[in-house]
């Protein structure tokens, strides 16, 4: 029945079922109803707060720049004018395939699509401590809000993981004046998305800010009194003091109701080409979407970006509508730090050549990755020409000469 939920022995049923109130799982409702999709929709969400974008948590809403109205993808309104329903601050712990029904919060719910789109859990520190007053994750706004509802009485605090998310916050509380040490377990900061240019240039900026960056530093254990952190205990047997510590290591796809429920994968939920599970009628999307990626060389990966949530939902409200399509998008993130904006397009997973354009020093500058002898990759930084230029290299697998690719004088365009 169109619009409406379909009521049957107490079970609450829908046409699309959408686990999942992050970018993926909003882009997919709005997807629907563009496609002209006249059936019911519901969104299940774990927490209370309608879908908002997830960047900022760890950017612009940290830093106070940003407003939580601000970082809505949707007002209230505009779900309700589209007859979408929002299930919100409840938990899906259980998938019945046979019977088309989700449990939320003990609740069963029918669906005859279901969209997987959970994102996934941030991976925690199993050493001793973990679980004290003021360690933190940056993964929702909840998150963000306990943290900065501490920084008014924090000195000295932690970062545990060089990646984009520990890089991030560490930039945001170096802005507030406090005096910060971010650990990294391997030899260099960025080591498993970046070149080792730009985890140097990287390490250079955070340093000149006043971060104390440690590269291969892990944790023994994190100190306390009371149920708050004091400090953390290095393995070499440091104790650094903080009143708080953020722990950004990356995540755990939140798929195990699918996985118990009989779907493929492991690390994430095995999706084709169309985004199906092995389940019927079962699709997942985003973070926790294991596929074969084309500009992976066609291996298997999870990408943890706001375009491939928002690129793989499109896909599938495609094909619920009957509308052919598969997945096949350029992947592109985005960072930023201090006053560097970094852009990259395509997967320097494997390249076997980077060349450096530009001049660090002059902080604008990309970094340009090849695997037999074609462009798979850039990380540009403040250099927003190269980014939009060197897309279309990545996506035609160009083969240009690298003594013309390091010239700034020669746009990429020529190439």
């Amino acid at each position: 029945m169109p619009n409406e939920a379909r009521e049957d022995r107490a079970v609450k049923n829908y046409d699309v079922v959408i686990v999942g109130a992050g970018h993926g799982g909003a882009q997919a409702a709005i997807a629907l109803r563009q496609a002209k999709f006249d059936g019911s929709i519901a969104i299940i969400g774990a927490e209370p707060e309608l879908p908002y974008e997830r960047p900022p948590l760890s950017k612009e809403y940290l830093a106070g720049d940003k407003g939580f109205e601000r970082i809505l993808i949707r007002p209230a309104a505009f779900w309700q004018e589209r007859s979408v329903d929002m299930l919100l601050g409840r938990e899906v712990t259980g998938v019945d395939p046979a019977a088309r029904t989700v449990i939320a919060d003990g609740e069963p719910i029918g669906y005859r699509h279901l969209i997987w789109a959970t994102g996934g859990n941030p991976r925690r520190l199993t050493c001793a401590g973990h679980d004290l007053a003021g360690v933190h994750t940056v993964r929702t706004r909840a998150d963000a809000d306990r943290l900065m509802a501490e920084l008014p009485d924090v000195a000295q605090a932690v970062v545990i993981g060089g990646g984009y998310i520990g890089l991030e916050a560490a930039a945001v509380l170096a802005k507030f004046g406090k005096k910060v040490m971010l650990l990294e377990a391997l030899n260099r900061v960025l080591a498993r998305v970046a070149g080792e240019p730009l985890s140097r240039f990287y390490e250079a900026e955070h340093r000149a800010h006043g971060v104390d960056i440690r590269l291969g530093a892990t944790v023994d254990c994190i100190l306390g009194e009371d149920g708050k952190v004091t400090g953390v205990r290095l393995a070499d047997g440091e104790t650094v003091p903080a009143q708080l510590v953020i722990v950004g290591i990356g995540i755990v796809p939140a798929v195990q109701p699918l996985l118990d429920a009989g779907a493929g994968g492991g690390n994430g939920v095995a999706v084709n080409a169309q985004c199906r599970t092995s389940l019927a009628d079962v699709f997942a999307i985003g973070d926790c979407a294991l596929h074969a990626n084309g500009f992976a060389g066609g291996a298997a990966i999870r990408l943890e970006s706001v375009q491939n949530a928002n690129d793989q939902a499109n896909v599938v409200a495609k094909a619920i509508t009957g509308q052919g399509a598969v997945y096949h998008a350029v992947p592109w993130f985005w960072s930023n730090q201090y006053d560097l904006k970094l852009q990259t397009v395509g997967l320097s997973l494997g390249h076997d050549t980077a060349v450096l354009r530009g001049d660090p020093a002059a902080r604008s500058f990309s970094l340009i990755y090849l695997r037999e002898r074609r462009v798979i990759a850039l990380d540009c930084v403040n250099a927003v020409k190269d980014y939009v230029q060197g897309r279309k290299l990545v996506e035609a697998g160009a083969t240009p000469d690298r003594t013309r690719l390091a010239d700034v004088r020669i746009q990429l365009k020529e190439l």
